[in-house]
């Protein structure tokens, strides 16, 4: 159950308004509201063991289990030429360290990258950034396309390799990265692979 289902079943059950629930736990009404819509899971220890007194349940394990479920945002090109797919596919768990590291799946379409054992159905593990170190195999935007390529940086640019031989790497110069522009967006963590 996810805190936004405890805080709706508190009030159902009790009879109150967001507002008497804010005051209770002694919150103001945006920052209810921003848990009611999921987007602040950062709650201050003291918070926290008040949620835990009004709702009677452990909200700091609540709040871990919701934080363990990343999204599948949708689909990324090892390859190049694939646009951006937002639609959320599902939800994967992940452990608790696994939780910390990363932000959110996307599936690999496309073979640029198999020497890196990346393959067309895999899931990939992405922690949201906007520089990794040379080297590193990152979902790269170059305009409006996504890609996964291992990112080197050189002394005039940026290199975009693949892990297939028989795919070009590209080369961006620095004025190159600003006009497009390619946009380094996060680091794969891990691939995911299931097996039917």
């Amino acid at each position: 159950m996810t805190l936004k289902e405890l805080l709706i079943q508190y009030e159902i059950q009790n009879d109150k308004s967001h507002v008497e629930v804010a005051e209770e736990i002694g919150i103001s009404l945006s920052t209810y509201y921003r848990w009611l819509s999921g987007e602040s899971t950062h709650i201050k220890k003291t918070k926290i063991k008040r949620l835990s007194e009004v709702l009677h349940c452990d909200v700091e394990q609540v709040i871990e289990d919701m934080n363990r479920v990343k999204p599948i945002l949708g689909r990324v090109k090892a390859g190049y030429d694939l646009w951006a797919d937002q639609d959320v596919e599902g939800y994967v768990e992940v452990g608790h360290g696994d939780a910390q590291n990363g932000d959110y799946f996307l599936r690999v379409t496309g073979d640029s990258m198999i020497d890196s054992h990346i393959y067309e159905g895999d899931l990939v593990y992405v922690q949201q950034c906007n520089s990794v170190e040379s080297g590193t195999i990152a979902v790269v935007m170059i305009g409006d396309e996504v890609t996964i390529k291992i990112v080197k940086f050189l002394s005039d640019g940026i290199l975009l390799e693949a892990s297939n031989p028989k795919y070009d790497n590209r080369k961006f110069t620095f004025s190159q990265v600003e006009e497009l522009p390619v946009r380094i967006i996060g680091k794969v963590r891990f691939v995911r692979r299931d097996f039917i």
